[in-house]
């Protein structure tokens, strides 16, 4: 459960931090801070510099977690970037 609580805020707080309208005045424009992937990185990292600290999730404190998770959730946020949009799941019917 702990693993799917990560991946759920992982996803949400990438989520509001590369699309929120909170932060358009001060988000630079530059790409990397429109990508899901990128940004969900960095979102990783922070959530598990921050485990200790909530109950929701504990994870070990060593660096080769860090990144694992970073990658987890640059993974996770990018492919349900991909599948869910402010509207419901993505339909291409284009194709």
């Amino acid at each position: 459960m702990d693993l799917i609580y990560f991946i759920l805020i992982a996803y949400g707080l990438t989520q509001i931090l590369c699309y929120g309208k909170l932060f358009d005045k001060i988000r630079p424009s530059h790409y990397f801070f429109k990508c899901p992937m990128c940004i969900g990185f960095w979102v990783g990292i922070l959530l598990w510099l921050i485990s200790p600290y909530t109950e929701l999730f504990t994870y070990v404190m060593s660096p080769t977690t860090g990144f694992l998770f970073g990658c987890l959730s640059s993974g996770t946020s990018y492919i349900l970037n991909s599948v869910f949009d402010d509207n419901g799941v993505k339909f291409d019917v284009t194709k």
